[in-house]
């Protein structure tokens, strides 16, 4: 799978001989769309190739997750915000160092990036991507670079919100959503960090993950945590669990399609609605954790560039146990 080109078939209207912008070697592609819809809008065009500005370095993209926001973002439901059309997809980024620029990284390093694409226009979809240093971080060595792939967002969200939370070791957390790709991310690095964790998930499949990756009291039903019993909540997709944060807590929603947490300041407790950033530092402690073997990731099934119809599909058909990645 990391193996570059292979013999895959070029779509859209881009022949496997043809020449790329200066004249040399196939083709650079990227998923593109110049209309908003269903999965059958995506296509691969042909590509120029960047080039790096100053702090910037080059990557060649090996492989990328699908991502909620890439779902929302080509259907249009974004809204206010999307970078104009016609555009390439993607947040996330495994791949291989094809010019490290001024920076310490050198040709042939591994690496992990996110790439904010809603606020930068500055997707991640394409065979080459030239991206801000300060983004990238080298990548895990445990695991491939499929694997790797789907790290960057919901494992920055994950990091990011847990680190506004500040849990810290023997403070109980309660985490709604706690076997999704972030709440799944988010359980794993509240056990490293020394915390209590109950988990909240959808069904009853998930409680096997939940109780496994070390959460204590695991249920389907909102009603089965204590009133009050928490230091602070994680809230993965709009549950509003208020009345389980203790006086004086922290809860933390990234459901901002839920809109606004209610204001909890008559009883002392913070409240944010967190939306990710670019993190290199965030992105190699995230690699650290999976080195040490204390942050497992989890692949549903990749799909080859050619097939980034049905790998949205079956993103959007739901029921997965990973994440689903899309391979160049």
């Amino acid at each position: 799978m990391e193996s570059g080109w292979g013999n895959r078939t070029i779509t859209a209207g881009v022949s496997r001989g043809a020449s790329t912008t200066h004249g040399k070697g196939p083709p650079l592609r990227a998923i593109r769309i110049d209309r908003f819809g269903t999965p059958d809008v995506l296509g691969l065009a042909e590509a120029p190739r960047p080039v790096p500005g100053p702090g910037e370095v080059l990557v060649r993209t090996v492989a990328s997750g699908i991502n909620p926001v890439d779902d929302k973002t080509r259907e249009g439901a974004i809204g206010e915000g999307t970078p104009a059309l016609p555009m390439t997809l993607g947040w996330d980024l495994a791949g291989v160092v094809v010019d490290g620029g001024d920076s310490a990284l050198r040709a042939g390093d591994r690496v992990i990036a996110l790439s904010h694409q809603l606020g930068t226009a500055r997707g991640t979809w394409a065979d080459l991507v030239a991206l801000p240093v300060a983004a990238v971080a080298a990548a895990p060595r445990a695991v491939s670079l499929v694997e790797a792939a789907t790290l960057p967002l919901p494992g920055l969200t994950a990091l990011q919100t847990l680190d506004w939370l500040a849990v810290s070791a023997g403070e109980r957390l309660l985490i709604a959503g706690a076997a999704g790709a972030v709440g799944g991310l988010a359980l794993q690095i509240a056990r490293a960090r020394g915390a209590e964790v109950d988990a909240l998930v959808s069904r009853d499949a998930q409680i096997a993950f939940a109780r496994g990756h070390g959460a204590q009291r695991v249920s389907t039903d909102p009603a089965d945590f204590p009133r009050r019993g928490y230091d602070a909540v994680f809230d993965t997709f709009g549950a509003f669990l208020t009345e389980a944060v203790a006086d004086g807590g922290r809860y933390a929603s990234i459901a901002t399609q839920a809109g606004p947490v209610p204001d909890l300041s008559a009883r002392g407790v913070r409240t944010t609605v967190h939306q990710v950033r670019e993190d290199g530092a965030g992105l190699a402690e995230l690699a650290g954790l999976v080195d040490s073997g204390a942050l497992r990731l989890r692949v549903h099934a990749a799909y080859g560039l050619q097939d980034v119809r049905a790998a949205h599909e079956r993103f959007r058909a739901g029921g997965l146990d990973g994440k689903i990645v899309v391979t160049f």
